[in-house]
């Protein structure tokens, strides 16, 4: 199994060409893309060639694909990605209603059909705010992934948690369509206060290895991305998580 590194977590690395030359050592061929590194693509993706780095997933902008899909379409080519994820709504953004949220899925919809006439596919990466209930009682993810039925999801376990639902019985009822997992953790109570509460894969609170094993049930084709919303050492972090996860999958192989 080889971990992927969602690249957001380094953002603040000078040099995100230098950076590339380092994740081998660490055990990380494989990045996942954001708006960042996109740039100069045909750049970027010399880089990660000269290096033995791949892109398998990426995250585009629910506004930019929707303003030049051309565009996305071209930097997922030219990064080499099968997997494409838009990755958040912004608040003001958001629907109220389980009716906007069918809405908001069916415009899901009409992309991942589009995405998967290009060969590649789509699907949606979640934070916390898809599992508040709404008025009435239902769950925006479970709204998403009911009504937008060609996308994939790709599952950010931690973030379920701080939705305060519980990552296995998503695992369990959705796992057909989870494609990628954000591997992150979540820090003891009133710790890690400068990183916004979350910790390096293995220090922090959740049971990774639970969740490696559904996941494991479910698919052998999972990407696994590290993921750190705001590491205090962006490559101290990248390193240390990789460690772990190598650890976590030995532990997790029976």
């Amino acid at each position: 199994m080889t971990v992927s590194l969602q690249l957001y977590s380094m953002r603040d690395v000078a040099d995100q060409i230098a950076l590339l030359g380092q994740l081998p050592a660490m055990g990380i061929s494989r990045v996942e893309g954001y708006g960042g590194v996109y740039g100069d693509a045909d750049a970027y993706r010399a880089a990660m060639d000269a290096n033995g780095v791949t892109m398998p997933s990426g995250h585009m902008g629910l506004n930019d694909i929707e303003a030049d899909f051309d565009a996305t379409l071209h930097i997922a080519r030219t990064m080499g990605m099968q997997r494409v994820f838009a990755p958040y709504l912004e608040e003001k953004d958001r629907p109220d209603t389980a009716a906007g949220y069918i809405d908001f899925a069916k415009r899901l919809n009409t992309i991942g059909l589009r995405y998967a006439e290009q060969g590649i596919s789509f699907g949606w990466h979640n934070h916390d705010f898809e599992f508040v209930a709404l008025p009435d009682g239902s769950i925006p993810m479970d709204i998403l992934l009911d009504h937008a039925p060609d996308i994939k999801w790709e599952a950010d376990l931690a973030w379920i948690v701080r939705g305060t639902c519980d990552p296995l019985d998503y695992i369990a009822r959705y796992g057909s369509r989870i494609t990628a997992i954000h591997v992150k953790d979540i820090a003891p109570t009133d710790t890690n206060v400068d990183e916004d509460g979350w910790a390096d894969l293995g220090t922090g609170t959740l049971d990774w290895a639970a969740y490696l094993r559904a996941c494991r049930a479910q698919s052998p084709d999972m990407i696994y991305a590290l993921e750190h919303d705001k590491p205090r050492d962006a490559v101290a972090f990248a390193r240390r998580s990789a460690t772990a996860f190598n650890a976590l999958w030995e532990k997790t192989n029976d």
